[in-house]
């Protein structure tokens, strides 16, 4: 049985949107390439005078915002990040999200230039243990993404230092800015919807 089944059997208030940004929790992850997307949803959250919170029975941090859209729901999973997907099942029972379309995950991206930001639905999962495991547990692909391009180490044997390594000076003034363009997209994505973000996020940057 999917999540989104599994959901549909305890319902709570509906959103139009769900929003979940990857991170890894504690302080020695703090500034890391892997906890981009967490940061984002955190920033927008702090933009919109809302407050994450974890409530009973909930793998994740979340806030309901209200939009001119409908309610919309950011979250941060409290899980490891491989192990993201175990907080899928209540958070689509808490937002009664019945379609996948209306799920985007921000997350880190080795494909993509440090800096680049992309707004896309489906396709692979990169390698990303984050996005492996959501998709294990909804049994889908076919959910949003924006994606934050972070580069690529020099091989892949640094892949796992590379991403969790907690950066300073001008690194860490690097990812910062990739963070609060990638918060800048989902504003986006809050007040324009899918298709109008996506527009405005993947145009080619000057």
């Amino acid at each position: 049985m999917t999540a989104l089944r599994r959901a549909s059997q305890r319902r709570g208030s509906a959103s139009v949107l769900l929003i979940v940004g990857l991170a890894n929790p504690g302080d020695e992850y703090d500034s890391s390439r892997h906890n981009v997307g967490g940061d984002a949803v955190r920033l927008v959250a702090a933009r919109r005078h809302a407050t994450l919170s974890l409530e009973r029975h909930q793998r994740a941090l979340t806030a309901t915002i209200p939009t001119a859209r409908g309610p919309v729901t950011l979250a941060v999973p409290t899980t490891f990040m491989n192990e993201s997907g175990a907080a899928m099942t209540p958070l689509l029972r808490r937002t009664s999200l019945e379609d996948l379309a209306n799920l985007v995950v921000v997350h880190d991206e080795l494909d993509l230039d440090a800096g680049r930001i992309q707004l896309k639905r489906g396709g692979g999962l990169a390698g990303h243990n984050g996005l492996r495991s959501i998709a294990q547990v909804l049994s889908s692909n076919d959910f949003g993404r924006l994606r934050i391009g972070v580069g690529k180490p020099r091989t892949k044997d640094e892949g796992a230092d590379y991403v969790l390594a907690r950066l300073r000076g001008a690194k860490k003034a690097e990812r910062d800015e990739s963070v609060a363009r990638a918060a800048d997209a989902i504003d986006a994505l809050i007040d324009e919807g899918f298709d109008g973000a996506q527009r405005r996020v993947n145009a080619p940057r000057d």
